[in-house]
């Protein structure tokens, strides 16, 4: 089978006009898995952070355990609320927000905040 010039020129030109699509959809799934993992990783803090106000009534104690359960760029710029009660049987709650920039020039680097938030009865 014989293909004349143009055809060849033309699958080109056609390759060029879809590449950066392609590269778009890539950097996108790429982003999304990132912010999955971050916001992944907020929650499993979080949870570390209720179960110790559940069990210490200082909120630092708490604080501290969300910000060892994060990687240590992350601890630096996270907010960490602790609401406890005083009384056994009481909820425990600690609320972690973090500004995430997408790393996408494409997006202008976006900010958003991710957030997890975790609940467990006081226990001491």
């Amino acid at each position: 089978m014989t293909r004349r010039r143009g055809e060849q020129g033309s699958a080109v030109v056609e390759f060029a006009l879809v590449l950066p699509v392609v590269v778009l959809v890539l950097l996108a799934v790429v982003e999304v898995t990132v912010v999955a993992r971050t916001q992944y990783e907020l929650v499993h803090a979080a949870r570390e952070g209720a179960r110790t106000a559940a069990t210490v009534s200082d909120p630092s104690r708490a604080v501290q355990a969300v910000q060892a359960a994060l990687d240590p760029i992350a601890a630096g710029r996270v907010r960490v609320t602790v609401e406890r009660g005083g009384t056994v049987g009481s909820n425990a709650v600690v609320t972690v927000v973090l500004p995430y920039r997408l790393g996408s020039r494409i997006l202008g680097g976006l900010q958003v905040s991710l957030r997890a938030r975790s609940v467990m009865r006081v226990e001491r």
